[in-house]
């Protein structure tokens, strides 16, 4: 793993570092506030990366007050360079900081170093999830492709992505 410096997004006072086992019950709180999926599954998808046993990093913005961002991001399977952030989330009360677009800023500079190709994020195409399409856009992604009823019916998976500019 190439190390990185920790850095410090403008728009607020937190630090974007690694996540830890202590961190787990703080990151579920951010899961439930924002209503993304049930948080006990997130035990799970932390599991190889918190055991060390996983080539995935787990990324969360921490201020004064404890984690308030958490980003999990993981190789695609059968690609050469290719990335799927399956996770980014802000708690609701320090959305619009900038946190959220700081954490993919940096996921985006880790890979980049590692000389990685693409990123890709998948979300819902239900008019509830426009704002995350927006935000999505907004960091520079462009929708790549679309699932029609995907998750279920009338539910489409989108599928953005954003190649990586070499470090």
């Amino acid at each position: 793993m190439i190390a990185v410096k920790q850095t410090r997004p403008s728009h607020h006072s937190g630090t974007i570092r690694p996540a830890t086992p202590d961190d787990l019950t703080a990151l579920k709180a951010i899961i439930d506030a924002n209503g993304l999926f049930p948080s006990g599954m997130l035990d799970e998808m932390m599991a190889g990366y918190l055991n060390g046993d996983a080539g995935d990093d787990a990324w969360l913005a921490d201020d004064d007050n404890g984690p308030v961002a958490v980003a999990y991001y993981a190789p695609e399977r059968m690609t050469a360079g290719t990335w799927n952030l399956y996770l980014i989330a802000v708690h609701p009360d320090c959305q619009g900081q900038g946190r959220g677009a700081a954490l993919l800023r940096h996921i985006e500079r880790i890979l980049a170093i590692r000389g990685e190709r693409l990123l890709l994020v998948e979300t819902s195409g239900l008019p509830d999830f426009e704002r995350t399409r927006a935000f999505y856009r907004k960091c520079g992604y462009e929708e790549e492709g679309r699932i029609r009823d995907f998750y279920q019916a009338d539910e489409d998976k989108v599928i953005f992505r954003k190649a990586l500019v070499p470090a």
